[in-house]
Parts: C-alpha cells; structure tokens; sequence
C-alpha cells in the first residue's frame, strides 16, 4: 500500500472534522443527506463516463489500484545489473548477455538486452523502445485524464446541487421554521463536491501521474545504460550515465562517496588558494 496517499486522505479527513466540530458542528452532518452525495458522486463520475472511451471507464478500478499501492523500484540494483553486464559485454562480447537475460524479471529491461544480443541496429534498440516508454505514459495518461475530469465537474454539480435545493426551498417560505435547515441541506451538496473534487478526484489524478512520471524515469535510465552496453562503453561510465538519473539521496555505495565528496575537495581547494 502507499502509505503516503492513506495519511494524507487522513490527515485531511481529520482537518476537516475538527474544524467542523470546532466550529459548533458535527462530522455526522456530512451525511445528513444523502442525496447529495448520490447526486455529486454519481453525476461526476457519469459526466466523465462520457468524455472517455468506455475501455478507460472499465479500467476505473484498476486506476484506484495504482493510486493505493507503490510499485517497487530499486534503482540502485538496475544501476549495478547494468554495470555487470556492461563489464561482461565490454570482455566477452553481446552474445555472452544472452543467458543473463533470460534471468532478468523485468519485461521492458529484458527486452532490451535481448535486442542488442540479436544484433538490431542501435537506431532500431532507441526507436523501439522509446516507443515502449511513450505508449506506457499514453496508457497511465487515461487514468490521470479520467479523475482529473471528474474532479472539474465535481464542483459545477455540488452547484447544481444547490440550486436545486434552494428551489426547494423557495417553496417553503411559508414555513419559516424549516427555511434553516432546507438552506444547510441545499449548500451541503457544494461543499460534497468541492470536498470529492480537491480530497478524492484531484489528489488520485495527481497521485497517478508521479507515479507514471517516476516510471518513465526509471524506463529512460535502462534505456540509456542498455544503448551504454550496446556501444561497448567502460562500466565505470556506464554506471555514472545512470547515476546521473537518480538524486543524491538515492545513491548508494560508490557513487554516494562520490557526491559527497564533492564538497570537502572543493573546500580544501579553496584553503589551498587562500
């Protein structure tokens, strides 16, 4: 599970009752009428049905899925696999590679190595598997597309929400004693779908995208390090080309050393010309 999408529906969930209950209200009023949640949920998600390919609709749950859970990404044990095999190709040749990739889990790098072990042109190896990449994102791009809508017309239907609460309320103006609550009831539907637009709808499509974006990420540094292998390049240069992709903080090891060392010798240059 991604912890981070949990708290932070939590933490706003929280917010949101405290103010309320510090303000003279209760959290149980939110669901005082259900009617405008039916209205706000069902009219925002029907709306959206309509501006996406039904496949996307069908692949609704699936979208949810990706928003609560973290896909597992080491950038620091591709960097070293590419390295070794980097080594391996640079003293034995590509077609020493070919058992190794059949050991590889991921499809994508796997794909790859086969390729430059099969001797496919250099242009052919980036073409193909850019290509790879770019369809991916199309594909995560429906996803983040989908709840992005749906969050822009969550709002416009908590208002129509309250129009038509508020036309209900016009005809009871001849019962002043209930005008205060059908008013509370017809403004409960804004807050339902500023609330579903800015804590569900929003937030999952924003979720979505860095994760598609760290994806991409991690594709492009494995493309760049199986080109490396394919032009014989030293594995020691290898290994900086990808480390270029990750931040400091993800670095281990060698390169970890390196960064911080960066500093310390700039220092002591710096005395050194004083």
């Amino acid at each position: 599970m991604d912890i981070a999408t949990i708290a932070g529906i939590i933490v706003a969930l929280t917010a949101i009752m405290v103010t309320m209950i510090m303000d003279g209200g209760s959290p149980a009023e939110l669901f005082a009428h259900p009617s405008a949640i039916i209205l706000i949920v069902g009219g925002s998600l029907g709306a959206t049905v309509i501006t996406s390919p039904l496949k996307t609709s069908m692949k609704l749950h699936k979208f949810l899925m990706k928003a609560f859970t973290t896909r597992k990404q080491d950038s620091n044990s591709t960097i070293e696999l590419l390295t070794k095999l980097a080594d391996k190709a640079r003293r034995d040749g590509l077609l020493a590679l070919e058992e190794d990739s059949k050991k590889i889990q991921d499809k994508f790098l796997q794909k790859g190595i086969m390729m430059i072990v099969d001797g496919v042109d250099h242009e052919q190896v980036e073409a193909i598997l850019e290509t790879s990449v770019e369809q991916m994102k199309a594909r995560h791009k429906q996803g983040i597309g989908f709840f992005a809508a749906a969050g822009g017309f969550a709002p416009t239907f908590g208002i129509i929400g309250t129009v038509m609460g508020l036309i209900s309320v016009l005809k009871q103006l001849d019962n002043p004693s209930a005008l205060g609550e059908s008013i509370a009831a017809a403004f409960l539907a804004t807050l339902w779908g500023l609330l579903t637009s800015n804590l569900i709808y929003l937030p999952i499509s924003g979720k979505l995208k860095a994760n598609s974006d760290e994806e991409a990420r991690e594709r492009y540094m494995q493309l760049e390090g199986i080109l490396a292998i394919q032009a014989g390049e030293n594995p020691r240069i290898v290994r900086d080309k990808l480390s270029a992709f990750q931040a400091p903080g993800e670095m281990k090891g060698e390169d970890a050393g390196k960064e911080s060392s960066k500093v310390p010798a700039a220092a002591k240059a710096g005395k050194a010309q004083a």
